[in-house]
Parts: C-alpha cells; structure tokens; sequence
C-alpha cells in the first residue's frame, strides 16, 4: 500500500506537469506529489511516453499521481503500469467500484467531489473507500478547477473522516486564507504556479509551498 504523507501542515500536490526537468525542481522546493493529467481535451495532457520520463525523473518519496476523467480500468491501468504510477485521482463521474478495484492494486486513490456539479459533495458516502476526497468548485469548461477561487469552508460540508484535499482556484496570494478556512489534509495547485499550461514558474512554486509549510 502506498503511504500517506504524514506531517502537520497539509502536503502539497503540483499538478499538470509536463516537463521532467520542470517536475523535479517542483520536488525538490518540497512538493510531496506530482500530478500527471491524461485527459486529451486538457492542454496539460501528457503522453504516456512524457509521463513515464517524468516518474522517472523523480524521488522515490514522491507521489506520482495520474489525473483522469471517466477513464476506464484497463486504460488506467495501462498508464499506472507503464508510467509507474503511485497514485491515481479519478476526476470524472466513476462509478464507486472503479475506486474499489483501484485499491486492490495498492494505490493511492483520489476521488474528486464538486461544490456545484456531480458527484457533489453530498454524494461522498458513494465512494467512502477513497483513500482522499479532492474537494473543488466544478465550474468552467474543462473537469478542472480552472483557475477559479470558491468558497473553500463549503467543503466542511463532508462530514467524514476520509482526509481532503482542497482544490480549485488556489495561488500563492490565497493559499494561506484557504488553509485556515478548510484546514485540508492537503492541498492541490495547477495554474495558480504556472508560467505556461504545464509548466510551472519555479518562484511561484516556491512561495506558495512556503506559504503552506509556515501554517
């Protein structure tokens, strides 16, 4: 079973990435995780090729995390086997026994709930066996947070003990307010670090993961 990240701030997902080289300095200011989208409509989405050069290029201590919509079970499987995959976030409509079958295969599983779309947050007891809740607005044209802040304590509206990590819209200038209105178990930023769609700009990156460690 892959571990958890154990510490008392939140741990931190950079997601979207598409470059190794640009993946590994994003380690290295302290990420704890790397997401890897493969979703074709989403301008961060990776090869299977990139996204095994990138995994590859990182720590062991890093979670690597694909990032799919309504994929099924084979072709998550053929990502997380060739891409060796640490973890998998379903950010789609999934059925509950998708995340089921998932952990049978000693993963980290990430399920994403919406404020405004389905699955809502409501419908969490659906999928209680997630190892984490991705928690987001659900607004925009793509799956994604698109970069739109929301109200961060409507996901104190899951009353469960499954840990969350809070999504959506978050940036070095609102990372720190979200934090205290949410208190996640960890937190996820895409555009809110980026210089271009998948690639992050590293100053950014730097600030906003030092905003969080100093909570």
């Amino acid at each position: 079973m892959i571990k958890k990240p154990l510490q008392k701030t939140p741990w931190i997902k950079i997601c979207g990435l598409t470059d190794p080289e640009n993946a590994l300095e994003c380690a290295n200011l302290g990420a704890d995780a790397i997401g890897l989208v493969f979703f074709e409509k989403s301008p961060r989405n990776v090869s299977i090729q990139r996204a095994a050069q990138i995994s590859n290029a990182l720590p062991d201590h890093i979670l690597t995390i694909g990032v799919f919509v309504d994929e099924s079970y084979d072709g998550i499987m053929e990502k997380v086997n060739q891409c060796a995959l640490k973890g998998v976030q379903l950010h789609g409509n999934e059925p509950p026994d998708l995340v089921n079958r998932l952990l049978e295969k000693k993963l980290l599983i990430l399920k994403a709930l919406f404020a405004t779309k389905e699955p809502f947050l409501t419908q969490a007891p659906r999928y209680k066996n997630a190892s984490f809740f991705l928690v987001e607005y659900g607004k925009g044209t793509l799956p994604g947070g698109n970069a739109e802040s929301w109200n961060y304590e409507l996901s104190l509206q899951l009353k469960c003990k499954t840990p969350v990590v809070l999504a959506g819209g978050l940036h070095p200038g609102n990372i720190c307010q979200a934090i205290k209105a949410a208190k996640p178990s960890a937190v996820d930023v895409s555009s809110g670090v980026e210089k271009s769609y998948g690639i992050k700009d590293l100053n950014k990156v730097e600030s906003f993961i030092t905003r969080v460690k100093s909570r």
